[in-house]
């Protein structure tokens, strides 16, 4: 009799035990995201606690001239051109990504479903795998040349245009795969309703496929997104890295991410410029958390449906 309780009582133990296991797991998630924002703050509010500089100033101002020292500071901390670097580039680079990867996520899922999944898939899927410096590589030796070349750019083919290019690129399997797994999820009963009443496959992909889906497809272009503000080496190589506004997408400028990467390892720790590279860190963590509450809001909007 012991010998029969302690059998069935081991499945239990196995299942707590497991519980226990993803539970600890989701916690210390949590406590390094939570401990990587309270380091961020702590640093980045140095600008404004330490230096005294304004908000408005690092926001609004272009006049970057950090002093590289651990106490007196007085230069400028103005993150306007990078800010604005980053805007475009990324925004350039949903406008020429977005279209292509929801025409690819509708062929695989609506137009060729096997072909999609066995050829058109996997290929995609090996973009993903392919490292930033690649990317960057093949975007400073091949398009970099194309664009000076083919657009007689001034600064020889460095320019937002070929930032916005190659993050269109590496932002396309995440949009793509995130689109294709929404449309996928959709109820068959969707499709079937409105052939049955006569639609062609065009009207059943522009008029249903694709609003039911539009939670979905839109949390895949804000994840690109995020992809695309986090970038830093590939973007380094082909934006040409001025401290100026670009006149149109033709013109070099620089961005926050390849400011950061290029300055925070020659900057002394404390110093005024220092603290406003950490405190551009600040930036780009609080606006990627505020693409994962609009994922969220997008999601729950999805399931209340």
């Amino acid at each position: 009799m012991r010998m029969n309780k302690n059998k069935k009582a081991h499945p239990y133990r196995n299942e707590y035990l497991g519980r226990g296991v993803v539970t600890a797991c989701g916690l210390f998630i949590i406590m390094v995201t939570l401990a990587i924002g309270a380091f961020l703050i702590y640093q980045g509010t140095g600008t404004f606690t330490k230096y005294h500089h304004s908000l408005a100033e690092f926001l609004f101002s272009s006049d970057w001239s950090p002093v590289d020292a651990a106490t007196g500071g007085g230069g400028g901390v103005g993150a306007a051109v990078y800010i604005t670097g980053s805007l475009l580039t990324c925004g350039l680079a949903l406008l020429i990504a977005t279209p292509f990867a929801i025409g690819a996520s509708v062929f695989m899922t609506e137009i060729a479903p096997k072909a999609g999944s066995k050829i058109f898939q996997p290929a995609v899927e090996i973009f993903v795998g392919i490292p930033s410096v690649v990317y960057g590589w093949i975007g400073l030796t091949v398009l970099v040349p194309f664009i000076r070349d083919t657009f007689h750019a001034k600064m020889g083919g460095y320019s937002v245009l070929a930032a916005g290019i190659v993050l269109a690129v590496m932002i396309f399997p995440t949009i793509t795969t995130v689109s294709s797994d929404a449309i996928r999820s959709l109820p068959e009963d969707y499709r079937k309703a409105a052939y049955g009443l006569g639609s062609t496959r065009w009207q059943v992909i522009y008029k249903v496929t694709l609003p039911a889906a539009r939670s979905g497809i839109f949390t895949g272009i804000i994840l690109g997104l995020t992809r695309a503000f986090g970038e830093a080496l590939a973007v380094a190589m082909v934006i040409g890295k001025t401290r100026a506004f670009p006149k149109n997408i033709l013109s070099p400028t620089n961005n926050l991410t390849a400011a950061i990467a290029a300055d925070i390892g020659n900057s002394a720790s404390g110093g005024e410029q220092n603290m406003a590279l950490w405190t551009m860190a600040l930036l780009l963590y609080v606006v990627s958390m505020i693409f994962i509450l609009i994922i969220h809001r997008l999601s729950g909007r999805e399931v209340a449906r």
